[in-house]
């Protein structure tokens, strides 16, 4: 099997998976960094944006937030992030978190990349084990520097959803499974299920972040999410000109594949920073939800 397409780190999979560090023994969380996540944390609080509410992003797009849902914006969200553990590089649209009677503990990062208009032909001819192939060639060939820099190696699952794409919405849907090489089968990871809207000047992302265990009850929170968003008039796939709009370097199975991870840069937070913070990062993938609920109410209650 050859190799499609290389895979950098998985730094947009992984970012916020707790359980890749748990069996490490880092140093206590410095208070300072205990400070600046209460801090973030009610910065995004007091921000929170309740549905139901349409959400301008990026100058691209409008979310139509339903009900039970809070939208945190840009800077809190970027904020919110960093004190988590996640440098950002100014792709970040928001934050979503389930408030009142939504539930579940998980969060939906929403990301633009002004990435120009990505063409969908190879979406006609990807074949999934390939693809799969592809990110574990590129997993192992990873798995050397992160032995370099003392973090455990990785190990592909297999699809939580394989790569599914409509052509008719240019909507991208894909997740996969993973886990430290070693760990037990039995293992609660987290997910990062990945769902992309294509437009006109580039791509969202809103990738949602929870468990392995829960995932399939999650994930139509976050479909509900990408149906909501509708580009802007003149910012829509179908508004493409090719006399003078900008094509972007890669296509969908690069998306997948990750090779366009390190363009992507949403998140380019090396391993081993996250593995120093898996504290904070716990306190991110598993208590978002009822964070959510905390900065509704608290806001409401003010």
């Amino acid at each position: 099997m050859k190799k499609l397409l290389s895979a950098p780190l998985f730094v947009l999979l992984f970012l916020f998976i707790p359980s890749a560090f748990s069996q490490s023994n880092p140093a206590a969380v410095p208070s300072e960094q205990e400070a600046a996540l209460t801090a973030a944390t009610e910065a995004a609080r007091d921000a929170l944006r309740p549905g139901p509410a349409d959400v301008p992003l990026s100058g691209q797009a409008v979310l139509r937030l339903p009900p039970n849902f809070g939208y945190v914006p840009p800077a809190e969200a970027g904020r919110y992030l960093e004190a988590l553990g996640n440098p950002t590089t100014g792709g970040v649209a928001g934050l979503v978190v389930p408030i009142e009677n939504q539930k579940g503990d998980w969060f939906v990062v929403i990301g633009y990349m002004p990435s120009g208009y990505i063409k969908d032909d190879d979406a006609k001819e990807w074949d999934a084990d390939e693809l799969l192939e592809s990110l574990r060639a590129g997993t192992e060939e990873d798995n050397k520097q992160r032995a370099q820099m003392g973090i455990p190696g990785l190990e592909i699952i297999g699809w939580v959803e394989p790569p599914k794409y409509d052509g008719s919405t240019r909507r991208l849907v894909w997740s996969i499974a993973a886990r430290n090489q070693g760990q037990s089968a039995g293992t609660d990871n987290g997910i990062n299920y990945n769902t992309y809207a294509l437009g006109r000047e580039g791509y969202f992302s809103l990738n949602l972040v929870t468990a392995q265990s829960t995932v399939m009850q999650d994930k139509p929170a976050v479909h509900a999410l990408l149906s909501a968003l509708q580009f802007d008039e003149g910012k829509r796939y179908t508004d493409f000109n090719s006399d003078t709009d900008k094509v972007a370097e890669y296509g969908l199975a690069a998306l997948v594949a990750g090779a366009a991870a390190k363009k992507v840069g949403l998140f380019a937070a090396i391993a081993i920073f996250l593995a120093k913070f898996w504290k904070l990062l716990l306190i991110g993938a598993v208590g978002v939800g009822m964070a959510g609920k905390k900065w509704f109410n608290k806001k409401d209650s003010s």
